[in-house]
């Protein structure tokens, strides 16, 4: 299937991403949220950051201008009827991602890919909520999505070869790069990433060092480009949190137990940039 019609839900930080690098690439994009207010928000972040792009002159004006016109806001998935690749990106609950994919099986094309962009949540749970499971995929994007180069693919037990080829194509056609795992709690790229998060903020919790160290010895030492504990907060805590439930959960034991001091962050509302503080404070522009 020649695809040319995607459908993107979820306007959030990944999900504005996700279809602001489809429209570039040529894409006929519906991005749907829960209204037309906040749809239309998730369009506004994505001509902002088009704009940046044109200013540093990694974009061309008429590129720009070609891509968003290219993009359109739904308040339903009904609106984005039709599309050949359906790319989930809304919260990481596994009861919310089911709904979506029995309203993305009712509307899309017949043999659309049905996508998740889910951090950790099982693809082949996911995929139980649709009669051909076959045709689900993780494609899991990384934060900034116009940036970062990896799309992590997940196959669930059951998704065809036929799904993993076109996938794999379609991220190199966005100019990404693929990798692929098969479906596993917090698959590859979180299963080794979030444990050492954790232990980084256990790390500061029991007062071995501070934040700032503890940024400095991984970036210099180890060559990370950025502390985790500061990454943590880009990620969002709500997130590492959740991802480390997920992967305490299936595994268990003492590695993969969230640290209280994760937990208590989260409690407070203190969850990063998206909020405005977190481990470190972030005053908004």
């Amino acid at each position: 299937m020649d695809i040319a019609k995607v459908c993107v839900v979820g306007g959030g930080t990944m999900g504005n991403g996700i279809a602001h690098v489809f429209a570039l690439k040529g894409f006929s994009v519906t991005l749907v949220e829960s209204s037309r207010e906040l749809a239309e928000n998730a369009l506004a972040v994505i001509a902002r950051n088009m704009a940046r792009q044109v200013v540093k002159g990694a974009l061309a004006g008429p590129d720009r201008d070609a891509a968003l016109g290219r993009l359109r806001g739904a308040a339903s998935i009904a609106e984005a009827a039709g599309f050949e690749l359906a790319v989930e990106a809304v919260p990481e609950r596994l009861e919310i991602k089911t709904a979506v994919f029995k309203e993305l099986e009712r509307h899309g094309a017949p043999g659309a890919i049905l996508a998740t962009n889910t951090s950790s949540l099982p693809i082949t749970e996911i995929a139980a909520a649709v009669k051909d499971p076959s045709r689900v995929i993780g494609m899991h994007f990384m934060n900034p999505v116009p940036i970062m180069k990896l799309v992590e693919i997940i196959r669930g037990k059951l998704t065809s070869e036929e799904t993993t080829a076109a996938v794999k194509a379609l991220a190199e056609k966005l100019g990404k790069i693929p990798a692929v795992a098969n479906d596993s709690p917090g698959f590859v790229s979180n299963r080794v990433l979030m444990p050492m998060i954790n232990e980084a903020i256990q790390c500061l919790h029991e007062g071995v060092s501070t934040k700032e160290d503890i940024d400095t010895i991984m970036k210099l030492g180890m060559g990370h480009p950025m502390g985790p504990i500061a990454l943590a907060d880009y990620i969002g805590l709500d997130v590492c949190l959740a991802i480390m439930e997920v992967l305490d959960n299936a595994f268990m034991g003492s590695k993969y137990r969230p640290s209280e001091l994760l937990r208590r962050m989260v409690v407070e509302g203190k969850l990063g940039v998206k909020s405005g503080s977190g481990f470190y404070e972030y005053p908004k522009k």
